[in-house]
């Protein structure tokens, strides 16, 4: 979008909260999973941020509530110097350019990044508490928005696979079983993308990018998000202990938690709605948006949720699905 570009350098020429800015350094950034484009630009030896939001797929004004929302409870987001909502575009602070994810691959200690990861966490959820009346609820309408990705997207779309009218109810069975959890839970601020690629390894780690779609919701929510990510496993041992370091944070910050057993189960839980939207919305990605890269994720993501243990038999069908169905067609569509 070449026009879109120019448009931004002339807004960009106009801004006076930083003198200097060069408009002939302007570089690409980094990418994502929607319509926003992010470039880096100068002022001497400082590097600043641009969001390029097209207003017709994208609405900055989210980002702007939630960024003030978590500035206020001591979260690590980009500054905010200059926005033009109408246009789409705003000029951030810098968090750097090493991801959490980029971190972790080269092996890194995890225990340091998560528990930082973590204490972020407790932090948005423990200081947004008086102002989740200003979030979207995460509610049923919505829950079930996100599990039908899978079903229209990664089945039908991307793997021609149909279910017979019994299976489509199983799989609505299960649904319906994952929704009722989640709705069960403590409802506090949920980020919704709370994992390694929206995770920034900066001067004071981490830099927390990509909350404009927040809502109030389960608990457990960005958690598992972090912990059961879509682009890395780890060890259940390890998670669980995460997860210990998650509960001790979280009671000293007078977070309520359910018994630790009932925590498990309903994180697991949680962690299959979350992957079974994921999974959609990485094919989506494909047909819709022309965007490969996420299709190496899919079965990853999966195996999340064949690796839960307890989930009643409406998971025990879903399960059987990926395995038996999903898998080999994904290897086959790959090959």
């Amino acid at each position: 979008m070449p026009e879109r570009l120019e448009l931004l350098r002339l807004w960009l020429g106009r801004q006076t909260a930083i003198a200097g800015i060069d408009v002939r350094t302007i570089e690409p950034a980094s990418g994502d999973a929607s319509f926003r484009r992010y470039f880096r630009v100068w002022s001497g030896q400082n590097s600043y941020i641009v969001m390029d939001a097209p207003p017709a797929q994208e609405d900055c004004r989210p980002f702007v509530r939630v960024a003030q929302m978590l500035a206020a409870a001591g979260v690590n987001v980009p500054r905010i110097f200059c926005t033009d909502l109408d246009q789409g575009f705003l000029l951030l602070g810098d968090l750097g350019s090493e991801t959490y994810l980029q971190r972790l691959n080269s092996e890194i200690d995890p225990d340091t990044l998560y528990r930082s990861a973590i204490g972020a966490l407790v932090s948005m959820q423990s200081g947004c508490r008086s102002g989740l009346d200003r979030l979207p609820p995460f509610d049923r309408a919505l829950l079930m928005q996100e599990m039908a990705l899978f079903k229209d997207w990664l089945l039908a779309a991307h793997l021609d696979i149909s279910l017979s009218s019994r299976e489509a109810e199983k799989l609505q069975q299960c649904f319906d079983c994952l929704c009722a959890s989640a709705l069960c839970e403590q409802t506090v601020f949920v980020h919704r993308d709370y994992h390694s690629r929206n995770l920034m390894w900066c001067e004071q780690p981490p830099g927390v990018l990509d909350f404009q779609d927040a809502v109030r919701g389960p608990l457990t929510y960005d958690l598992v998000s972090l912990l059961k990510d879509c682009y890395l496993s780890w060890p259940r041992a390890r998670v669980l202990g995460w997860i210990d370091d998650y509960r001790r944070q979280a009671s000293e910050q007078g977070i309520p938690l359910p018994r630790a057993a009932e925590f498990l189960q309903r994180f697991d839980l949680m962690g299959v709605q979350r992957h079974l939207k994921a999974s959609g919305i990485f094919a989506r990605l494909w047909h819709r948006d022309g965007k490969s890269s996420y299709l190496g994720d899919i079965p990853r993501t999966l195996k999340h949720i064949i690796e839960v243990e307890s989930g009643g038999p409406q998971l025990v069908f879903l399960q059987a699905l990926i395995r038996e169905r999903i898998l080999p067609a994904l290897e086959t569509a790959a090959s």
